[in-house]
């Protein structure tokens, strides 16, 4: 997740480069390092070609983020964009789930660093000392965002060049001691009994794919920060997206080709397939090495993510309080430090709540609030395609409505994969939210204010237009 500056000083602007790593770090999460496993499990080999399609399809609603940000500046991403196309109930409903998908990714990070420590250090399997962790790690985070916001550039920092480093040195170690026979089968034989088995498998498999590259979405949150936003970001956005999806396909490959089949067993795949293959090759200590590397490795980068997003999403909900008159006044305050005490306070509760679920359940929870959030976006883009109200500045999308039309099927077709107990959860949360906003006070200078500034950036457009066509008159 990116950074959301709650600093009173203006920041120094975020150059391409800045902006591209911090796409890197907020798309390559815990999944990266988890969840080949379980993506083996259901595919075998052909996971390759299902991680390739699924980057295909994501890309598509990439695209359409790609679109929105180079017609508006502003911070928000999803919510706000949806705000500007359909108002504010829908901004306010997307902001909601947009702090559910950040409480979310915090949960299951946590998760993710205390399923990565159980696999060497035993003690964690006890649910006591588990439950105890989780919490503690919420605490230290909280209490660390109350008192010490400076540290997390730093952090953040150190993350991205840990887990970048970290699944280089995996795939450039690993392609060494790759076994031709470790890459059959090429598909399980269940999924071949049929369409229907064959469908089923590939959605158990598209849905954990899908998780790995969710992260871009947050991308365009911190826009105020950046140089040329509507420039950069569409530019970073498909940068991102490329260079995730070759580095993904190369580990899944190299994954499968150190272990075969052995793979769908591991709780720790990547540190296990390297360990294994260098073990064998090279002698024990030289794979526990290995071992020890990805593990340490992994650790850092997703107490990065997690860190970072025990930071950014108490930001989201104070700003929406603060700056968009969204929420109750007190849910923004900040104590002397700058830090949204409140909004830092609620974010700990829901995501210790969250923390006492499975690994899969909250990428599954993740996955739909990203779907909730990728639909309005879409249809914003076909609603501004369509009327022309708010040029696109440095990006055009092509192709006019093909783009946003597929990425609005893709995006239908992430529900058929949703177990019943993911839809309740966000069926709750989206009818919580539903009956808190009509008690919400609405202080009516927050909407004045942002249908004057809509109206102005309208009549801005007019402008433009105008002297671009009298200059070509003139030529």
């Amino acid at each position: 997740m990116v950074i959301i500056s709650n600093q009173k000083s203006v920041p120094k602007k975020l150059s391409f480069i800045s902006i591209y790593f911090l796409g890197i770090n907020g798309v390559i999460g815990s999944g990266t390092f988890l969840l080949p496993s379980v993506i083996y499990r259901y595919m075998n080999l052909s996971a390759v070609a299902v991680l390739l399609c699924t980057a295909i399809t994501v890309s598509l609603i990439a695209l359409c983020y790609a679109d929105l940000s180079s017609r508006f500046t502003g911070s928000g991403a999803a919510w706000l964009y949806s705000y500007h196309a359909f108002g504010r109930f829908t901004g306010y409903e997307l902001g909601i789930f947009t702090w559910f998908l950040g409480c979310c990714t915090l949960s299951a990070e946590i998760v993710a660093l205390l399923t990565t420590l159980k696999s060497f250090l035993p003690i964690f399997n006890r649910p006591l000392i588990y439950g105890v962790a989780a919490f503690g790690l919420i605490v230290l985070f909280a209490v660390i965002n109350f008192f010490g916001r400076g540290l997390v550039k730093l952090v953040n920092n150190v993350s991205a060049a840990a887990k970048i480093l970290t699944l280089i040195i995996f795939i450039v170690v690993g392609v060494f001691f790759i076994h031709k026979a470790n890459f059959s089968p090429v598909i399980p034989q269940a999924a071949l009994k049929g369409p229907m088995p064959f469908i089923h498998h590939f959605g158990e498999a598209f849905t954990p794919i899908f998780y790995l590259f969710t992260g871009f979405s947050f991308l365009p949150i911190a826009a105020k920060q950046m140089k040329n936003p509507e420039k950069n970001i569409p530019r970073v956005l498909i940068a991102v997206m490329v260079s995730v999806t070759i580095l993904d396909a190369l580990m899944m490959t190299v994954a499968v080709g150190l272990s075969g089949t052995k793979l769908g067993g591991y709780s720790t795949p990547l540190a296990n397939a390297l360990g294994g293959a260098l073990a064998k090759g090279l002698g024990t200590t030289i794979g526990k090495w290995g071992y020890a590397f990805i593990i340490f490795g992994m650790l850092v980068s997703i107490f990065g993510v997690a860190f970072s997003a025990s930071f950014n999403t108490p930001s989201l909900i104070a700003s929406m309080a603060n700056e968009h008159g969204m929420l109750p006044k007190f849910i923004g305050k900040k104590n002397k430090h700058d830090a949204p005490w409140v909004g830092t306070l609620l974010t700990s509760i829901l995501s210790a709540l969250f923390a006492t679920q499975s690994y899969l359940f909250l990428v599954s929870c993740t996955v739909l609030a990203s779907f909730i959030q990728y639909v309005p976006s879409i249809l914003a883009v076909i609603k501004f395609e369509h009327s022309n109200e708010y040029p696109t500045y440095g990006f055009k999308l092509p192709g006019k409505y093909l783009i946003p039309s597929f990425a609005l099927l893709v995006s239908c077709y992430m529900v058929t994969n949703f177990t019943a107990k993911t839809l309740l959860v966000g069926t709750v949360i989206a009818i919580l939210a539903m009956a808190a906003y009509f008690f919400i006070k609405k202080d009516r200078s927050y909407e004045e204010k942002h249908m004057k500034w809509l109206e102005d950036l309208r009549n801005r457009d007019k402008k433009e237009e105008q002297l671009n066509k009298s200059s070509v008159q003139k030529n």
